[in-house]
């Protein structure tokens, strides 16, 4: 977001001393660099196994959102059916609370189910890359790490 922030105040001329110019160039640079090095030592290796990329041996926790969002996100959306289909009916659209709780149970449910189904279907997938993968290495072999340095341009700002 600062980076934003930062490359808006440099190309969009909200200020005009060549020193805040530069200075902001100064700041743009040093962020980049920080960033670099901080993702050149999350990644840990120096080679990408496609073996190690489809096995998941409980490095990567799910989130908290991601287990909750479709059981809620299916909730509401049978609580928003309930009220849909009273203001269809011409009814108030809270009247029948037991239906809106009803349906909402029923939504999450729902969602609850269709998470499981989602996530099963993804190891099912896996299993069978990773299965593929374990019979054919010659076809998989390990891909060296490019580095942003051997990617990425030199940057010098241009004035």
């Amino acid at each position: 977001m600062l980076c934003i922030l930062l490359n808006y105040l440099r190309y969009y001329d909200v200020y005009k001393e060549e020193t805040f110019k530069m200075l902001l160039d100064y700041l743009l640079f040093f962020l980049y660099v920080v960033l670099k090095v901080y993702r050149l030592n999350e990644m840990g290796s120096d080679v990408i196994d496609p073996l190690e990329l489809l096995s998941n041996k409980n490095q990567r926790e799910p989130r908290f959102l991601s287990s909750v969002y479709n059981p809620v996100a299916a909730a509401l959306s049978g609580f928003g059916l309930a009220a849909f289909l009273n203001w269809g009916f011409r009814r108030p659209i809270f009247s029948g609370i037991q239906k809106h709780i009803g349906f909402a149970i029923a939504g999450g449910l729902i969602g609850k189910y269709l998470d499981e189904k989602r996530d099963e279907y993804f190891a099912t997938r896996d299993a069978i890359l990773r299965h593929y993968v374990e019979l054919h290495p010659e076809d998989f072999p390990p891909i060296p790490r490019k580095k942003y340095a051997d990617v990425l341009e030199r940057w010098v700002p241009i004035r």
